[in-house]
């Protein structure tokens, strides 16, 4: 079987082409451009298509492929300079997956797994864990771009007959990981003080390892055919906590400290950091229970152990992050 992954190099994108190849895959690692490398392994092609967007051509980039798995996107940014930044979301997210799903179609590829985001449900949960059955339209412009490619592929497979499987995963985190959780990494690593031990929430998020291998379930499994499915790591876990846990898998004791929520609240707003706080104290919960269920999938990884996995890679390559 061969399998297309578009946003090969980036950085789940990496981290499944190496376990495909492990497994005895071949792979089509499809990147906008050869400039970022990606481990060599024999069974894995590189294919640059260019910008991704409603007028991209992947005709060459889809021949023999029986399965793509789509994770190239214009990411979400906390601070976006964009004029219009709902256009640019829509450009790359929805036009240039709809058009990858009609060509992939045309090709005769049987399968498309499209990986879109637990925005799509909402920011945040205030009592029960977001299911599969939220229906509530996105309000932010990235999760809308999702939540529209999402339908676009809907109707592909209505039309074309290309089955489709969706997946959207909470926060990503391990080996490789950038953002707002390399930086929480940074500054547990260097003992700084955080003013979170009042913080009462809780978050499910997923180990790269856990959402990889979640991936490669949907390859084959019949029972994933035009689904969607909400993924974790099965355990959702306080902003204390998981300081504590990163501290804990560096050696070092977490320096945690009270502030209350709303002064936190009022310091985010005055800092232009409003966002970034209420991911620190809001609980954003999942219940992944449908895909373990109908597909018998289990996790491999606990979250501690990949909290430990992630913490090493960080104490390792600290100087070069």
């Amino acid at each position: 079987m061969k399998i297309a992954v578009t946003g090969a190099n980036g950085f789940i994108g990496a981290a499944l082409t190496h376990e495909l190849c492990e497994k005895g895959y071949d792979v089509r690692g499809i990147v906008r451009s050869k400039e970022r490398s990606l481990n060599r392994n024999s069974r894995l092609e590189i294919f640059a298509v260019g910008e991704i967007n409603s007028d991209t051509n992947w005709n060459d980039a889809l021949k023999g492929i029986d399965v793509v798995i789509h994770l190239a996107s214009r990411v979400h940014k906390l601070i976006d300079v964009s004029i219009n930044p709902l256009a640019d979301y829509r450009g790359v997210n929805t036009g240039g997956t709809q058009k990858l799903a009609e060509m992939s179609a045309q090709a005769g590829t049987r399968r498309l797994i499209f990986m879109s985001t637990i925005k799509v449900n909402g920011e945040k949960t205030t009592g029960a864990a977001f299911t599969e059955n939220h229906t509530a339209p996105p309000q932010d412009p990235y999760a809308i771009s999702k939540w529209e490619a999402e339908q676009a592929l809907r109707n592909t497979s209505d039309a074309a007959g290309l089955e489709i499987v969706i997946l959207r995963p909470p926060l990503v985190y391990g080996q490789g990981v950038k953002a707002n959780f390399l930086r929480l990494l940074d500054m547990v690593n260097k003992n700084i003080p955080l003013p979170l031990s009042m913080v009462n929430n809780k978050r499910s998020m997923i180990y790269i390892g856990n959402l990889v291998d979640a991936i490669i379930k949907c390859i084959e499994h019949p029972n994933a055919v035009n689904k969607t499915f909400l993924v974790s790591d099965g355990q959702d876990i306080s902003t204390p906590d998981l300081i504590r846990m990163i501290a804990g898998a560096m050696g070092k004791k977490a320096r945690l400290f009270p502030c209350p929520a709303p002064l936190l609240k009022m310091i985010g707003n005055v800092a232009g950091k409003s966002d970034e706080i209420e991911r620190l104290i809001g609980s954003l919960r999942i219940d992944s229970s449908k895909i373990r269920r109908e597909l018998s999938w289990t996790p491999p990884f606990t979250m501690e152990q990949g909290l430990r996995m992630t913490a090493d890679w960080f104490i390792s390559n600290e100087k070069n992050i």
